[in-house]
């Protein structure tokens, strides 16, 4: 039950970030200073903010936000974790100890204070904010992309192809790839959430998109100023943000667990 909760809010997150341009009412930038902080009404279903902007429109394009922001991330994560980890698994010797550093110092490093740093010197919007969530995010694929790589490139098909005469690259690609694939894909679901959470957090601290463009981390530091006389400016993001990274964390536990299952069948089947 909690599963097909989570997909259906994964969904409705997904179909109202691609459609915001069409179902919000207002524009996510247009003021009015004679409604400002204006309770729900008919008209502004969750109020208006400080600036009499309409709070249910800059929640669906908040929306668009962090889908755009968790996708790319990931995305960009997931290609250089993989090839950095493949290179180093495959490859060994000096490039194997070079990387594997690289990926320990990272990893010793909060992965918050990391991105903070990254966006202090390189700057503040949306390309800054998805480079910081990348770079922060990439070497656990890495790592785990690694550990995979060692194990399998000694199994008996990736020696019959070295046999064959298969150059590195067809073995990495045909042989390689496809087994950290699978791995890495339940990887990346299960950090969905994380990455998301980052972005509300660099957010609240004013180092994602700027204004006016909305994000709901940037939302809720708004309305903490105004908690008193205008809580709904807290309570909607705060709640959609909490409803979203529960349904991502849901599914992605989901999908390791089916992992793990699939993989225990499989060392009972061998």
């Amino acid at each position: 039950m909690a599963r097909r909760a989570a997909a259906l809010f994964v969904i409705l997150w997904i179909a109202a970030a691609l459609l915001a341009p069409w179902i919000s009412p207002f524009s996510f930038s247009d003021q009015n200073l004679t409604t400002r902080l204006e309770a729900p009404s008919t008209i502004h279903p969750l109020g208006t903010d400080d600036l009499g902007r309409d709070v249910f429109s800059r929640l669906l394009y908040g929306a668009r936000v962090s889908l755009i922001v968790v996708a790319a991330a990931l995305l960009l994560a997931l290609l250089l974790g993989t090839t950095l980890g493949i290179i180093a698994g495959y490859y060994g010797g000096l490039v194997d100890k070079f990387l594997g550093r690289i990926i320990d110092i990272l990893m010793a490093l909060p992965g918050i204070l990391l991105a903070i740093t990254i966006l202090a010197y390189v700057g503040r919007g949306l390309i800054p904010l998805v480079l910081a969530l990348t770079i922060t995010a990439w070497v656990g694929y890495a790592r785990l992309c690694r550990s995979v790589v060692l194990s399998v490139k000694t199994r008996d098909f990736v020696l019959a192809g070295r046999a064959a005469g298969a150059s590195n690259t067809r073995i990495i690609l045909h042989h390689l790839l496809p087994q950290t694939l699978s791995v890495l894909t339940v990887q990346a679901a299960a950090g969905a959430a994380s990455v998301m959470l980052s972005e509300a957090g660099l957010s609240f601290l004013g180092l994602g998109v700027q204004p006016p463009m909305p994000s709901w981390g940037e939302m809720l530091s708004t309305g903490c100023d105004y908690l008193l006389e205008a809580p709904y400016m807290v309570v909607a993001p705060g709640l959609l943000l909490f409803a979203t990274v529960w349904s991502l964390n849901t599914l992605g536990d989901a999908s390791s667990a089916g992992k793990e299952r699939v993989r225990a069948s499989l060392v009972d089947t061998l």
